[in-house]
């Protein structure tokens, strides 16, 4: 598994999904301190707010603030999830080799990409993206 056939080249980190107590205040604080600019994706509905600099960004969710608990699943303000960004190829190579290594994986149609979703040994998800439609028409 180690020759370059199975290697997964990945392009860059897309984003890093956060769940936050107030989306519109972390919207702003995003846009005011760091400059990222908010996309809303009409097709997703409320959430995530995307804050975007370029091709890479931070996807913000709500946190769900009345949960008592701390644990992998919980929906505490925490990191949910981060993403690379890959090419068709290199998603394709993900779904094999996730399934040669006996991975448990999910894969999700966001519209505008298609995502493979697993987990590393400490439970944090881990998230292969690739755009399904013109890259000029996305980052804008």
């Amino acid at each position: 598994m180690k020759d370059k056939e199975h290697n997964i080249d990945i392009e860059f980190l897309d984003h890093i999904a956060l769940r936050v107590s107030d989306l519109n205040a972390s919207a702003q604080w995003y846009e005011n301190v760091l400059g990222l600019k908010p996309c809303r994706l009409p097709e997703w509905g409320d959430y995530p707010i995307f804050m975007m600099s370029k091709k890479s960004g931070i996807a913000l969710f709500p946190a769900n603030v009345a949960d008592p608990e701390m644990d992998p699943n919980s929906k505490n303000v925490k990191i949910d999830h981060f993403a690379f960004n890959v090419t068709r190829e290199n998603f394709e190579k993900a779904k094999e080799k996730y399934q040669e290594l006996g991975l448990e994986f999910k894969i999700q149609d966001h519209y505008y990409f298609d995502s493979i979703y697993t987990k590393d040994p400490d439970g944090h998800t881990v998230e292969l993206t690739t755009i399904k439609v013109n890259e000029q028409e996305f980052y804008k």
